[in-house]
């Protein structure tokens, strides 16, 4: 029985069908158009420019009103265009529905897309087919330092960085003008189930939460986490942890400090914004949620994928080394992202391999867990040694005919379409209906609304 609040479960039906994913002149057109229907309520303007001098738009709301403000923005990561769409539907519904707005009691700034020189780079799976090796040979992340999300100014301990890019930037001038109550950061994740990060416990908060997956046929994901240490707050609700808390536990470890810039977390903490992200997968997976045993260690589980973590890695590396020196477009985001990338997944296997011997990690493994654990390392293959592909085919269509490249690419080819293959044998997954994807992490952005506002039950 959905315990929901009924309010919230027609909110829930407004979300329409979609056919494909958008892309940023669509999401572009979209805001506008939203902003020329109700210019009595909204006005649209320019908030900043990406580093290709794409612009940057925001959507505000009751700017007149004496009212917290909260602000959503979709496209953090250009790979998670299912917050483009939340973003639209959000700006709509707030526009259209008065009661609405009352209801949730904050004025609102909306950006529809803050990286759309990235999303551009993955414009080619966006309308489909939703097939796990058509989005996987279109797919863009950027690098560590390209990436609007890890590029806040830090100052804490030895951890400094003060090189935030433009579009980062201009949320921080929207976070600092505007000191918003609430923060929605629209990500989404790939494989597996629906979970939540928020910057501290609202434990009313915490079931509604947890049971928009559930009405929209999503499970709640129960597998492996991000990282290792991550506090719970609720079922599929992790602490998005705090910037000392982490740097403490980094240096108790005697690690290095691996992040270059911050997060939107860290940053919006100032104001004492309460943080939430949605994370959303494009493929539905039963087994996300599933928490009997497994039938192996959790031992195991890691050292598995540790060992095709460290077999992917040595392949980037390897790769990387034979053709640095005879690029023609060595700066392009592809290359900076496979460089960045081929680190992070050493790094991981390196991790996980020595979990996998610590005594904590010798007891049974859930079936989640264990699903999480291998559907991930084929998860990190078709992502990053798509993008080395990516890169290497493009040098190969700047006219890069060098020995070594064309080896690399061969090579390269080769492997990724036994990736593909093997992908496809084992993962078996269905793509979940844009609408309830929209539909999750819209409903859990305007519940956190009202929940601020205590109007989440009335």
């Amino acid at each position: 029985m959905d315990t929901l609040p009924a309010w919230l479960l027609a909110e829930i039906d407004t979300v329409p069908a979609y056919e494909a994913f958008a892309g940023v002149d669509e999401l572009h057109a979209g805001l506008r158009r939203i902003a020329e229907r109700h210019p009595g309520v909204a006005s649209l303007r320019r908030c900043g420019s990406s580093r290709q001098g794409n612009p940057l738009w925001c959507l505000s709301l009751g700017e007149d009103d004496d009212r917290p403000e909260a602000l959503a923005f979709g496209l953090p990561h250009p790979n998670e265009p299912i917050g483009g769409l939340t973003a639209l539907h959000l700006a709509e519904r707030l526009c259209a529905d008065s009661e609405l707005r009352e209801r949730l009691g904050h004025t609102w700034r909306i950006v529809d897309c803050v990286d759309p020189d990235g999303l551009r780079l993955n414009e080619g799976w966006l309308s489909g087919p939703f097939t796990r090796s058509h989005y996987a040979r279109h797919f863009y992340r950027p690098a560590g330092r390209d990436q609007v999300e890890w590029t806040f100014p830090i100052n804490h301990g030895e951890a400094y960085f003060d090189e935030p890019i433009p579009e980062t930037q201009a949320l921080m001038r929207l976070i600092d003008a505007h000191r918003p109550a609430l923060v929605a950061s629209l990500h989404n994740s790939e494989l597996g189930g629906a979970y939540y990060w928020m910057s501290r416990a609202e434990p009313p908060l915490h079931p509604i939460l947890q049971g928009i997956p559930g009405h929209l046929g999503i499970p709640l994901d129960r597998g492996e986490p991000e990282a290792p240490d991550l506090e719970l707050l609720g079922d599929a609700i992790y602490e998005a942890t705090p910037l000392a808390t982490v740097y403490e536990r980094t240096m108790a470890r005697k690690q290095p400090w691996i992040f270059e810039g911050g997060s939107t977390t860290w940053y919006a903490e100032r104001w004492g914004a309460l943080i939430l992200v949605s994370e959303l997968p494009y493929w539905l997976d039963p087994r996300a949620g599933d928490t009997s045993d497994a039938g192996t260690t959790y031992a195991q589980a890691l050292a598995a994928n540790a060992v095709a973590l460290a077999d992917l890695g040595e392949l980037l590396t390897r790769t990387l080394a034979a053709v640095e020196n005879c690029l023609i477009a060595p700066s392009s985001p592809y290359w900076r992202a496979a460089r960045f990338y081929a680190t992070v997944v050493e790094g991981a296997a390196h991790e996980r391999l020595a979990r996998s011997k610590e005594p904590t990690s010798q007891r049974p493994a859930s079936v989640a867990e264990a699903n999480s654990l291998e559907l991930n390392f084929h998860e990190w293959r078709l992502r990053y040694g798509g993008i080395l592909l990516r890169a290497l085919r493009g040098e190969a269509a700047v006219g890069n005919v060098r020995a070594a490249l064309r080896l690399a690419l061969a090579e390269v080819e080769r492997r990724y379409d036994d990736w593909v293959a093997e992908d496809a044998r084992v993962a078996e997954l269905d793509p979940i209906e844009i609408r309830r994807l929209v539909g999750v992490q819209y409903a859990a952005t305007i519940a956190a609304a009202a929940h601020l506002s205590g109007r989440l039950q009335l």
